[in-house]
């Protein structure tokens, strides 16, 4: 049996490995030392307490991130089976010190910032190389890494060599099956094992292509020296295997601090933040990543027959799906997960094993099930808990102040929230929402509400991801509140904003989030950047958003009276310059101002309704422009029958105007694409022009007539355009087209119909048949089996 000797005892494990977990633990209860050294930041040496507070649940992370520049930062994820986790709580509950020894991040995160600008100084090399520049191709070759070895995955190298195609396999059967106290009854066996192994791949690849790992190494040999003067050899390095047998190299200390010298530096903050177990797949602060961590949780917290265990999740899992799985299905399941571990020659059955008997006796072969257990189980969405005495910023705990007051938890699964704004509660969730968007902090998105369309409705789709905590920091350079963050974010973007539609989109989101301090300054820019822009495009693209803007203030309460003078001045612009701008246009410009058009006649029809204060003519003087582009020839025929029928929809044109209008156009003068064009402007673009067509049959019967009269050789031309058209119909609607083209015009509800025996059309209602339904209505309304001649006239 080995044991604890004189000398550090270097425990080399993989990160978020359930087996090297228990290992790690074992090892320390049987060995005791004074200290335990972790591989991760230093910096994060005072939060270490923290990971004893009963608000502390796994899996969290440390996050660090350089203090002038949030969005640079990194991660080092720790779940209830990572061993680093293992070993800060066994030496908080024995009163024993827990050190980090890696490298600080305060170079780590400078580090990472150099290593960019050498790669954009090397590509900017190479493009002078290929110019004849031979000095500077030979700089650039200066900067690379010392280490020029082949990058290997030691797992996979290992695995390989035992025969093995796939790591994750021979890791569990060699580690992670191997019970509590690692191989057999000695704790300090595996890794043993592990630092012979990586000493010999080391041997045969050097540090294997990473290039950092000889400067971090020299760190962590000085950081353990310093314990050992400090704790005597009674310490113990719970550290990723691969650096096992660099750390028990011999070297001097002014070798290892020469490695360090001339490292960048960056002022970097440390704290805690929640995280996930999905997102332990993630690489990330010292790069290790698993495919199954709730898998892994699995293996970690099961005493004993962790297979059964296993099944009877995901037996309750796909119950609570409405799947029918009984006991039966779970003892089959786990007989044939062993049967197959007995056929591959594995101590126990693995991941591989339990998903294969679950495909094949709880899923009965299908792989839809098989994905809601690899989602919910496997992987998981666990989110982990950190105290409120964590660090955070300033805007971190004014947002966790308004999720508590709002009752908003963050949660890692996706979930609908619907809103009714007329309530103070959902009002103020729905103000926090949109003013973590501004802020960038996409925790919520925004989603189309069901059964209703009225402005008083809000629908959002929340899912919280670990990320979105760098997102806060970054935001914290904006204000120390939400409500300040986002009003100075707004500020800003709208002095940085080129484009018109950006800044009227802003203005919108402004009223959204209530931000009356940002306003001023945004309309400030809106009215000096709609001065200036002439561009008929630009001003149809910011007149929308403007608009419903002007809508908040029924239900939010929003003075959006400012917005007013703006908004007609923008449309009164656009009626100006439209006509114009729709001349002599190619096809896909047109395609571009069609839908244009469309925009404004949806922002004029909301702007001028009665009682508002812009009503007074605006929608008179918008059809007035509609007319004049329906009559001119310049402009494109998608255009002009677009604006016809958007008069004959707001009731300004007759059906047999109408009806005129695409006579003239489906005459034998019109070249057939301009035709074809003027059809999809009129009864395309999901303008419900199906439905037209079917209620008035002599707009279908013109059509008709103008298709099958369509010469041969135009007729491939025009094709495109009219399958674009009848396409987006639904196909009810185009079933019923069809119909009514096959009986041809005039057919349906006439008296010809009835007298040519068309099933359901007559000439006069039926009392009889109609009569016929009173019984039914009766049962469904619960009225009483004899009804009288009144309740049969008024159903008649």
């Amino acid at each position: 049996m080995t044991t604890f000797t004189a000398g550090p005892l270097l425990l080399g494990v993989r990160h978020h490995g359930p087996g090297s977990a228990r290992a790690v633990r074992a090892a320390l209860e049987a060995a005791t030392p004074e200290v335990v050294l972790i591989e991760g930041p230093p910096e994060a040496d005072a939060l270490i307490p923290l990971a004893a507070e009963k608000d502390m649940c796994p899996p969290v992370a440390l996050l660090a991130h350089v203090v002038d520049e949030p969005g640079r930062s990194a991660f080092w994820p720790l779940a209830e089976f990572s061993p680093e986790w293992v070993a800060i709580r066994w030496a908080l509950e024995h009163g024993v010190p827990a050190r980090f020894i890696d490298l600080p991040a305060t170079h780590t995160l400078a580090w990472g910032n150099e290593e960019e600008k050498r790669t954009a100084e090397g590509e900017q090399g190479q493009e002078q190389e290929e110019k004849g520049e031979k000095g500077e191709k030979e700089a650039g070759a200066s900067d690379r890494s010392v280490d020029a070895g082949v990058r290997i995955d030691p797992l996979a190298v290992l695995a390989e060599t035992a025969g093995h195609d796939d790591p994750e396999r021979w890791w569990e059967d060699v580690v992670e099956h191997r019970g509590g106290a690692g191989f057999g009854a000695d704790p300090f066996a595996p890794f043993t094992a592990l630092e012979e192994a990586m000493g010999a791949l080391r041997e045969a690849y050097g540090v294997g292509g990473h290039d950092r790992d000889l400067v971090r190494e020299a760190y962590m040999r000085l950081q353990m020296r310093a314990a050992q003067r400090e704790f005597g050899d009674e310490v113990a390095v719970v550290c990723g295997a691969w650096h096992v047998p660099a750390l028990r190299q011999k070297t001097t200390v002014a070798a290892d601090r020469a490695l360090l010298k001339g490292l960048p530096k960056a002022k970097a903050d440390m704290t805690w933040v929640p995280w996930t177990h999905r997102r332990l797949s993630r690489v990330s602060g010292y790069g290790a990543g698993i495919d199954s961590p709730g898998w892994y949780g699995h293996l970690f917290a099961a005493p004993d027959r962790p297979v059964e265990r296993w099944m009877t999740k995901v037996a309750r899992l796909l119950r609570d799906e409405d799947r029918m799985v009984s006991s039966a299905h779970v003892i089959e399941a786990v007989r044939l997960a062993d049967t197959l571990a007995a056929m591959r020659g594995r101590p126990l059955p693995g991941l591989t094993e339990t998903t294969d008997a679950v495909r094949a006796v709880m899923c009965e072969g299908s792989d839809v099930p098989l994905g809601l257990v690899h989602d919910r189980l496997v992987v998981g969405d666990v989110l982990g808990e950190v105290p409120q005495s964590a660090p955070a910023v300033p805007l971190q705990r004014d947002l966790a102040r308004a999720q508590k007051r709002l009752r908003l938890k963050p949660e890692p699964m996706e979930r609908e929230l619907e809103l009714d704004l007329r309530g103070e509660t959902d009002a103020g969730r729905s103000r926090l929402l949109h003013r973590l968007r501004l802020l960038g902090i996409a925790w919520g998105e925004p989603t189309a509400s069901r059964g209703s369309t009225g402005t008083f409705r809000e629908t959002w789709r929340l899912r919280w991801e670990p990320e979105l905590s760098v997102r806060v920091a970054e935001a914290g350079v904006w204000g120390t509140t939400v409500l300040s963050a986002a009003t100075g974010k707004a500020e800003a973007d709208a002095v940085a904003a080129h484009a018109l539609a950006d800044v009227t989109a802003l203005a919108e989101r402004c009223l959204l989030a209530e931000l009356p301090d940002a306003l001023p300054v945004v309309m400030r820019v809106l009215a000096d950047r709609a001065a200036l822009d002439a561009d008929v495009g630009h001003l149809a693209q910011a007149l929308p958003a403007l608009v419903r803007s002007l809508r908040y203030g029924d239900v939010r309460g929003t003075d959006t009276h400012a917005l007013t003078d703006v908004a007609v001045g923008l449309a009164e612009r656009i009626f100006v310059g439209l006509p114009p701008a729709c001349a002599a246009i190619d096809a896909e410009a047109a395609e571009h101002m069609r839908r244009h058009v469309d925009a404004v006649h949806g922002a004029v029809g909301l702007l001028g309704e009665p009682g508002t204060a812009a009503s007074g003519g605006i929608r008179e003087r918008w059809h007035s422009v509609l007319r004049v582009l329906t009559g001119r020839d310049t402009v494109p025929g998608v255009i002009r029958g677009r604006a016809v029928r958007l008069l004959l929809d707001d009731g300004e044109l007759g059906q047999d105007e109408a009806a005129r209008l695409m006579g003239l156009v489906l005459s034998p003068g019109t070249e057939p694409g301009d035709a074809a064009a003027w059809i999809e402007g009129f009864v395309g673009g999901g303008s419900g022009g199906g439905m037209l067509l079917v209620h008035d049959e002599r707009l279908l019967g013109l059509v008709d007539a103008w298709l099958t009269g369509v010469p041969a050789e135009a007729f491939t031309d025009v094709l495109p355009l009219l399958r674009r058209t009848f396409s987006e119909y639904e196909a009810g609607v185009r079933r019923t087209l069809g119909e009514l083209v096959r009986r041809g015009p005039g057919a349906r509800g006439s008296a010809e119909a009835a007298a040519s025996g068309i099933p359901g059309f007559a000439p006069d209602l039926d009392p009889g048949r109609a009569d016929a339904v009173l019984p039914v209505l009766s049962l469904l309304l619960g009225l009483d089996e004899a009804y009288d001649d009144d309740f049969a006239g008024v159903a008649r």
